[in-house]
């Protein structure tokens, strides 16, 4: 390995959005860490080389291979907005995992640390939970930027709003660098987009055959894996019609594709259990996932800064 390749390690990997787009940036992923065990599936079938550790509570800072990049994207179930009831935020079983994290991050000192999350993560305890966040990274010593990015302004058709933080080792202004643009000019970077919320009218323009079908919204709503009120996707405002009353979910594929995803992606080389099992397993997967499009940008503007970075 290249003394200068910016390298990556990767916690919560999920099915490898983070990872795919860091591999069209060209980043290398050294490390994975995974607990969901159709999501382990996934991950060695894509990056078999690759160590994957199965529980970030286990994981021995000094076991986890040099890298100049690592990214979190923590759970977020106890910080969504779609969840149902009280919302426990970093006090809770799952999102308090982002303490581990930390603890990991405090042990090596990336150069460059990476976090993703819903964007209700900003709201979450009337914004203390995202307050710790960031003073946590501060006490490590990084300095901070943040920015909510949405899909739909990486040519993805769906309105997926996460906010994202990046650390950069006692250098905030490189932090504002990766996830902020200058005034354009030739050569920049394509634009991350708008962090501003959506007008309704967005999700009124409709795609497909109006005489035969299928028919389908031109812009999906937030494909979430966590919500209560659906199973696998929220299907309740994705869907599909036909002319003649007709209703589905968006298959798998679809979604697959709505999320950014090379068709099949989630689809296991053998697997063993009950096929509608397993369709719940990748709906679920994906709608847990980071699109790669978002990833490859960022991915993109880490490398734009590698000569600073690699320099700390």
């Amino acid at each position: 390995m290249k003394a200068n390749q910016l390298t990556h390690a990767s916690f919560f990997s999920g099915i490898g959005g983070f990872e795919l787009g860091f591999r069209r940036a060209k980043l290398n992923t050294v490390y994975l860490c995974e607990k969901n065990v159709f999501c382990q599936s996934i991950l060695k079938q894509h990056w078999r080389e690759v160590p994957c550790a199965e529980d970030i509570n286990e994981v021995e800072a000094a076991n986890v291979p040099p890298a100049v990049v690592w990214t979190g994207g923590f759970p977020c179930q106890d910080v969504s907005l779609a969840r149902m009831g009280e919302r426990q935020g970093l006090k809770g079983q799952q999102s308090g995992l982002f303490y581990r994290f930390a603890e990991l991050v405090g042990a090596v000192l990336p150069k460059v640390v990476l976090i993703e999350n819903v964007h209700g993560l900003l709201h979450s305890h009337r914004g203390r939970d995202f307050a710790i966040v960031l003073q946590t990274l501060d006490r490590l010593g990084y300095g901070v930027a943040w920015r909510v990015l949405n899909s739909k302004d990486f040519g993805i058709p769906q309105s997926r709003r996460r906010v994202f933080i990046v650390g950069v080792l006692g250098d905030a202004d490189c932090a504002g660098q990766i996830l902020f643009e200058p005034e354009r000019s030739q050569g920049d970077s394509p634009k991350g987009g708008s962090s501003e919320e959506e007008p309704t009218s967005l999700f009124q323009k409709i795609v497909g055959n109006p005489r035969k079908g299928p028919l389908t919204k031109a812009m999906a709503h937030c494909i979430y894996a966590e919500s209560a009120r659906h199973t696998g996707t929220d299907w309740s405002r994705n869907y599909v019609w036909y002319p003649e009353g007709k209703v589905r979910r968006l298959t798998i594929t679809e979604v697959e594709r709505v999320q950014g995803f090379p068709d099949d992606w989630t689809l296991p080389k053998s697997f063993k259990g009950n096929p509608d099992r397993l369709e719940s397993l990748r709906y679920h997967a994906v709608g847990n996932s980071v699109t790669p499009q978002v990833a490859e940008w960022i991915g993109r503007r880490i490398v734009s800064v590698k000569r600073r970075i690699l320099s700390l």
